[in-house]
């Protein structure tokens, strides 16, 4: 069992220093948030399961706080009202569960970004769509191959892996770094 253990957090650590290859796009995403939330725009964020819970976690860094005390910055995740979930659920369809709130809540100028490792997923799709028809700047994020999300995001951060796990591990580390280089640009002003 030590073997697998070995094994499995060498795969991680594999992809992690693969990030090193990705450093001037995840400067130009933290720019382009930077940008867009010192001119009074806010940013959504969607994703399903545990990218509904990097989607939570993001705006609740960008919110709340990350790592110093500072001004609150407007970010929602798209994934928290459940009343509103289900009701466009059953009401419309699963896939316009975040076009529909993207098409209430967004102003050109905001940043739509949608979080499937798959890249896949047709109600990530149909938000970033709807965002690009509503003049929004949209980020997507990624596994490995990008899926057709790669193709509809003016910014597109894709994990150096096509298995789920990994991609999620470096989603959150680069939303990490990303969270921290905001954060110093915007508190420092």
């Amino acid at each position: 069992m030590s073997e697998d253990i070995r094994r499995m957090l060498q795969e991680a650590v594999q992809v992690q220093e693969a990030l090193f290859d990705h450093v001037d796009l995840i400067q130009q995403i933290a720019a382009t948030i930077t940008a867009a939330l010192r001119s009074g725009h806010k940013i959504l964020l969607c994703g399903n399961g545990g990218s509904a819970a990097d989607a939570q976690h993001v705006a609740a860094e960008l919110l709340g706080r990350f790592a110093r005390e500072r001004a609150s910055w407007p970010a929602l995740a798209l994934t928290t009202n459940s009343s509103v979930m289900t009701a466009v659920a059953n009401d419309y369809d699963f896939d316009r569960i975040f076009a529909r709130q993207v098409e209430g809540l967004a102003v050109a100028g905001d940043i739509v970004v949608g979080i499937s490792t798959s890249g896949t997923s047709p109600n990530i799709i149909r938000a970033l769509e709807t965002a690009r028809a509503k003049g929004c700047i949209t980020i997507g994020f990624t596994g490995e191959t990008g899926g057709r999300l790669k193709d509809i995001s003016d910014l597109c951060f894709r994990a150096p892996s096509t298995q789920t796990p990994h991609t999620q591990e470096a989603h959150i580390v680069v939303w990490h770094v990303i969270c921290e280089l905001v954060e110093r640009d915007l508190a420092a002003a």
